[in-house]
């Protein structure tokens, strides 16, 4: 180890004066490169580069003018112009029909006015309903039969008119069914794993009757359900008089919001985690409730509406006296009642009294 060599390049290190060492000198580009150097280039390197201008483009016929292409200038110079696309940034407004030349694009296409973006998170209640909820539910209304059997006859849905009572019954349309909604209820599929019943959409409805004598009351009733909400609220117009409230055709009388898919999920769960159970003495939702179809409703007075988070943290910003009774409209993929409270039971809301399908 002794006899080996010393760097020459440490010797000089270890040789240098300390003023040298201590005061480093930097030296700038410039003068490591001499003028000889900059002006002859090595041999090694082309003297072209990629760098320098093409060379000027000689045509073989000097005398004739070159003609370059101007799409623009050749769009004017056109006689007929072309048909422009219509349908290319945005698809049509009304569905033709599939021979339409013009088809919309899939609801999954961001030029699509069925687009939806989102999710954007994923509601803890949604997540049940898609883990625990389903099954369970699809198990509860599965009905089984055996394979091979047919179903039985059905009842004509509607009415026929006997000629025998009058003349002018014969070729008549047929009538709906009787009773006073005079409406085709849905027809009922078994339950399978293709359409276990499922939320489709909320309405969230604020009336105030005194709006129009006071614009305060329709304002804050906008105010409180865009905030428990997060949706855009539309109003709502009378479409017949009340003497009693004192409203006219055409009066602003209420407000509505419509939710759908995460908002919808996420709407249902507060109301169900954070709502309802603050409210005292609360028996539930009428078992009556319900359209025949599937879609239940239930309501909120102003003191339950005011338990809503995002009104109980400003309550000061509403007057106590114009915060609006709601009402919640809830929409359902079942075509029976039965299965809409069913649907609705497992997420958490209680049902009283004789239920109705």
């Amino acid at each position: 180890m002794a006899n080996r060599q010393v760097p020459t390049r440490l010797v000089a290190a270890v040789t240098r004066p300390c003023n040298a060492l201590s005061k480093p000198q930097f030296y700038p580009a410039r003068h490591l490169v001499t003028v000889s150097n900059a002006t002859d280039p090595p041999e090694d390197v082309s003297p072209s580069s990629s760098f320098t201008s093409p060379p000027t483009f000689v045509s073989r016929t000097p005398n004739k003018k070159t003609k370059y292409f101007n799409p623009v200038e050749t769009s004017r110079r056109r006689s007929k112009q072309l048909p422009p696309s219509r349908y290319r940034f945005r698809p049509p407004k009304h569905y033709r029909g599939p021979l339409h030349p013009h088809q919309p694009p899939p609801p999954s296409d961001p030029a699509s006015r069925l687009f939806t973006p989102g999710p954007f998170s994923l509601p803890r209640l949604s997540q049940t309903y898609t883990s625990t909820l389903a099954p369970d539910l699809m198990t509860l209304a599965y009905v089984h039969q055996p394979p091979g059997t047919l179903p039985g006859p059905s009842g004509p849905r509607l009415r026929t008119w006997d000629p025998a009572q009058s003349p002018y019954y014969v070729n008549r349309p047929l009538r709906p069914p009787p009773g006073k909604s005079n409406r085709l209820d849905l027809l009922h599929h078994p339950v399978t794993f293709r359409n276990v019943p499922s939320l489709s959409k909320i309405f969230v409805h604020a009336f105030t009757p005194d709006a129009p004598s006071n614009s305060a009351y329709l304002h804050v009733a906008g105010m409180i359900t865009r905030a428990i909400t997060g949706a855009q609220v539309r109003v709502q117009r009378s479409k017949q008089p009340r003497g009693d409230f004192k409203i006219r055709v055409g009066s602003a009388v209420a407000v509505v919001a419509e939710l759908s898919g995460e908002a919808m999920w996420g709407f249902m769960s507060k109301v169900v985690e954070m709502v309802l159970p603050r409210i005292k003495e609360w028996k539930g939702v009428s078992g009556r409730s319900g359209d025949g179809n599937g879609n239940l409703a239930l309501s909120l007075s102003g003191e339950v509406v005011a338990m809503f988070p995002e009104v109980e943290v400003n309550y000061d910003a509403y007057p106590s006296q114009m915060i609006p009774k709601i009402q919640i409209v809830i929409n359902t993929t079942a075509t029976t009642d039965k299965e809409g409270r069913l649907l609705l039971s497992s997420m958490g809301i209680p049902f009283y009294g004789k239920h109705v399908n």
